[in-house]
């Protein structure tokens, strides 16, 4: 939870200024630099605490936990046992899951100044961490109270989502899409509002009691065919079979078939068994509904990228792999045979109705696509 630099801590028009140009490099992924700005801004204006929180907030978006720690020290030298100073580094130990210790210190911030936002905020996310969901809960009341701040709404939806209170965790997250001031904070919102949808098709199981399809399908839309309990890995054909299955019970009919990677004998009968031309990408047509297929998601190859993208932006026809591997997620597919460890694949057991009830949720991948040949 990333939410150091968000808090308003000094405002004022001339600070806003002088960071400008460290915001843009961060902007556009320019971080090297971006951090050199900032350092630059420290070392002419020490008391900017703006520079710092941001500059901490860099340092903690890049996984550089040792760096910000180190950060949070210079701070705490510049502005003594401040809270805003206690702040950073309780928020630099949270990175370091050195929960306790972030939780103490945090309490000295508290001690400090009860009245500042930031602190009860990384409280509460620390809280959370620990397993303390009352308390960080109570906290983000009270930092909501000082400063009602989007990136706090987020983290109360992540923690009532957690315990399984998904309808309560939609209404904090509906108001964080509400509040927010930008656009990708908006958009990033109201794809939590949709993850929270889907791990309420499970109700009343929590998050942590669903099998990884369940949890892969939760929080990506994507369908997963095979469930988690079997006594061999499905093969190639079993899940092809299982998506013919799912595409008919769905009533898909694609226009064209469309084979990417290795050419395996699965497609040809897919594309038999639904009455539609295999091509390769150099036939692929966006508006045909395509049903595009690969052994698996090929992020690295730019034609992929391309083709699934536009599957995407037509909202016509869908992508359908073989396998996936479990990390990282989100690789363009709209349906997975099988997730993968680095073994291969997984024990699993195809269930294709639950896969019909996850492909017709209204918060799915598939979700206003049009799967019908016109």
């Amino acid at each position: 939870m990333r939410t150091t630099a968000s808090f308003e801590l000094f405002p004022d028009a001339p600070s806003e200024r002088v960071m400008a140009r460290a915001r843009y490099l961060t902007r556009e992924g320019r971080l090297v630099d971006a951090e050199r700005a900032y350092r630059d801004v420290l070392a002419e204006h020490p008391d900017l605490k703006g520079g710092w929180a941001e500059c901490f907030e860099l340092l903690r978006s890049q996984g550089r936990r040792e760096d910000a720690l180190r950060l949070a020290e210079s701070a705490r030298a510049q502005f003594g046992d401040s809270a805003f100073a206690l702040a950073l580094k309780g928020a630099a130990l949270i990175e370091l899951e050195r929960y306790r210790e972030a939780l103490a210190t945090l309490e000295h911030a508290v001690a400090a100044d009860p009245d500042l936002a930031l602190v009860w905020h990384e409280l509460g996310y620390a809280a959370f961490r620990l397993g303390d969901g009352n308390r960080a809960l109570l906290a983000l009341d009270r930092a909501f109270g000082l400063e009602p701040h989007t990136e706090t709404l987020r983290l109360r939806g992540r923690i009532l989502r957690d315990a399984g209170r998904y309808q309560a965790a939609e209404v904090a997250y509906e108001g964080a899409a509400q509040a927010a001031e930008h656009r990708e904070l908006r958009a990033s919102a109201e794809r939590e509002i949709a993850a929270t949808r889907r791990y309420a098709f499970y109700a009343p199981r929590r998050p942590d009691e669903l099998t990884p399809a369940e949890r892969w399908f939760a929080e990506t839309g994507t369908v997963v065919l095979a469930s988690d309990s079997a006594s061999d890995a499905p093969d190639d054909a079993t899940l092809a079979a299982a998506f013919l299955d799912l595409a008919r019970d769905s009533g898909w009919r694609f226009g064209q078939i469309v084979a990417l990677g290795p050419a395996l004998p699965v497609w040809r009968t897919l594309a038999d068994a639904l009455s539609a031309p295999l091509v390769t990408r150099t036939g692929f047509d966006p508006a045909a509904c395509p049903l595009v297929v690969a052994q698996r998601p090929q992020p690295a190859d730019a034609g992929w990228s391309t083709i699934t993208r536009a599957v995407a932006e037509y909202a016509t026809g869908l992508v359908f792999v073989l396998e996936q591997a479990t990390e990282p997620a989100g690789a363009g597919a709209d349906v997975i045979g099988v997730l993968a460890d680095a073994d291969g694949r997984r024990t699993r057991q195809v269930n294709g109705g639950h896969a019909l009830s996850e492909a017709l949720h209204p918060a799915s991948r598939l979700a206003g696509r049009r799967l019908k040949i016109a």
